[in-house]
Order: C-alpha cells, then structure tokens, then sequence
C-alpha cells in the first residue's frame, strides 16, 4: 500500500504546482522575449496586500481521484473488495487532491493603484516579489502581463 502512495503522491503533488502560474513583476513568458510594450510613468498612489487564487482548473481532484482510485483497488483481495476499494479510493483522493491544488496553488501578492502622469488612475495586481511604497514614481508596463515596477 505504501508503495503504491509514494509512487502516486510526488507526481500528484509536482503537477498541482506546476499548475500555479508565476504573477512577479520579474517573471516574463518565453513567448514575451522580444516584443514591444507599451510603458508610461506614474507614481503609487496606495497597495494592499492580496492573495491570488488559482482558476479552478480541477487539476487536484483529477489526479487525487486516480491516485486515490489506484491506491483504493490494492487494499483488498476478492472480487467486491477492489472495486469498492477503488470507488472509496477516488472519492477520497478526490476531495484531498482538490484540498492540495487549493493550498499549492495560492500565492501572495499586492494590488497596486497607480496615478498616471494624465491624472488617470490603474490597478495591476502582481506578485510580491517587487514592494513599491506609495508616493514612489515607477512604470507601469502594458503587455501580455501588465506589471509596476520602480523608476530607477
């Protein structure tokens, strides 16, 4: 039983996290090398820390229903057994794996309220891996994902 757990709880674990998306100001798609953004000047006008949830792709109640459903089967020998075994299994893996991707999947980060040199106000939400304090001037940079970071 153990076996078959420790051969379906890592992989389980490693594609719920690969499921999770980097949101920094210093992460950039493959495909984002060398276009061309727009960026304008701003200064902070207020941030607020937030957390970023995963869209609910179901990916952990997928593969904790398989796993579960695999684990369940072995547990016990006959005809019946296996089957209910496997049925418990998948229910079981099911809610813990939508449980895991919920808890992996969170990350978080700050919501940036911008004053543009036009008077007009925007929002971005980034990850929190770049703190920019309100009053600071920065760029904000429209693209394929919009991101504040400080003028230097």
């Amino acid at each position: 039983m153990k076996k078959y757990l420790s051969v379906l709880v890592l992989p389980l674990a490693m594609s719920i996290a690969s499921c999770t998306t980097d949101i920094g100001a210093n992460d950039y798609y493959a495909s984002s090398a060398n276009t061309v953004n727009v960026t304008k000047a701003c200064t902070v006008v207020s941030l607020r820390p937030v957390t970023v949830k995963s869209n609910d792709n179901n990916a952990g109640t997928l593969f904790g229903a398989a796993a579960g459903g695999v684990a369940g089967s072995a547990i016990g020998g006959g005809k019946t057994v296996p089957i209910l075994g496997a049925i418990g299994g998948a229910l079981v893996g099911g809610i813990a794996g939508d449980a895991a991707q919920a808890k992996l999947s969170k990350q978080t980060g700050y919501e940036y309220i911008v004053r543009l040199n036009n008077g007009s106000l925007q929002t971005v939400v980034q990850g929190n891996d770049v703190y920019i304090q309100p009053g600071r001037p920065c760029y904000i940079i429209y693209g394929r994902q919009a991101r504040v970071i400080p003028a230097n």
